[in-house]
């Protein structure tokens, strides 16, 4: 259930960072609101996981999907570029996460 928790949390991370973004173009108290929202369930479930897994691996990995999915998701929702480089390092995060929790 903690690696669950922990997934939930790096999602909810990518939707405070997508409302960061929302909020600078529209300064409305939706984006606001879905900001707070957004990191306030991330942070909840990550301290939820943290009872069970140990901070460092439950940190790098919530960093690692919030990172990760923030650049995917600026790429597919606000146009960003999605040059192979991008996309190769994005890879690289997305496999140290998986390189990090097979060695735990």
């Amino acid at each position: 259930m903690a690696w669950i928790s922990l997934v939930i949390a790096g999602l909810f991370e990518m939707v405070g960072v997508m409302m960061i973004n929302q909020f600078h173009k529209d300064r409305n108290l939706w984006s606001f609101l879905f900001l707070i929202l957004g990191f306030g369930a991330s942070f909840l479930f990550l301290a939820y996981a943290l009872r069970v897994l140990p901070m460092g691996l439950a940190y790098a990995i919530w960093t690692g999907i919030g990172a990760a999915g923030g650049a995917i998701a600026g790429m597919v929702c606000y146009g960003e570029s999605k040059d192979w480089k991008r996309i190769l390092f994005i890879t690289i995060v997305l496999s140290s996460v998986i390189g990090l929790k097979l060695v735990s």
